[in-house]
């Protein structure tokens, strides 16, 4: 039974796991709650936001990390009504039926941008010198 359990485990906790959830946490809120300049380490920014899309070392040789993040969120609903009858009649053998409906509907589909992006600059011992971060929706 342990044999079985333990990859199972691991798979549930391996990195890629963890991958797909860093993405969701680049908020603002999540900046402003998670990186104090001086204090937080790359090893913490990893940890909490997942791999950077950019990495590169400014003039002043600092390491900078830049986080850009776009996601679309398309919302559907719809909406409407319909009526209908049965008519049927019978006897000594003879059937009939009729049928009569109509109705209405709508449906509405919406769509928007979100965008973060931050970026980090990181001292010699690796740890937050400065940050800036911008996020818009539209």
């Amino acid at each position: 039974m342990i044999r079985y359990a333990l990859p199972l485990l691991l798979a549930a906790v391996s990195p890629e796991a963890f991958a797909a959830d860093s993405a969701n946490t680049l908020t603002h809120g999540m900046v402003q709650m998670t990186v104090r300049v001086g204090q937080t380490t790359q090893a913490e920014v990893l940890e909490t936001f997942g791999a950077p899309n950019i990495t590169t070392i400014d003039g002043s040789g600092q390491e900078m990390w830049v986080y850009d993040r776009h996601a679309t969120v398309t919302a559907d609903s719809s909406s409407g009504f319909s009526i209908g009858m049965l008519l049927g009649a019978g006897g000594s053998g003879v059937g009939g039926g009729a049928g009569l409906g109509f109705g209405k509907s709508k449906s509405k589909s919406t769509q928007s941008s979100r965008t973060m992006t931050l970026v980090l600059k990181f001292d010699a011992r690796k740890v937050v010198s400065d940050f800036r971060s911008r996020s818009s929706s539209f």
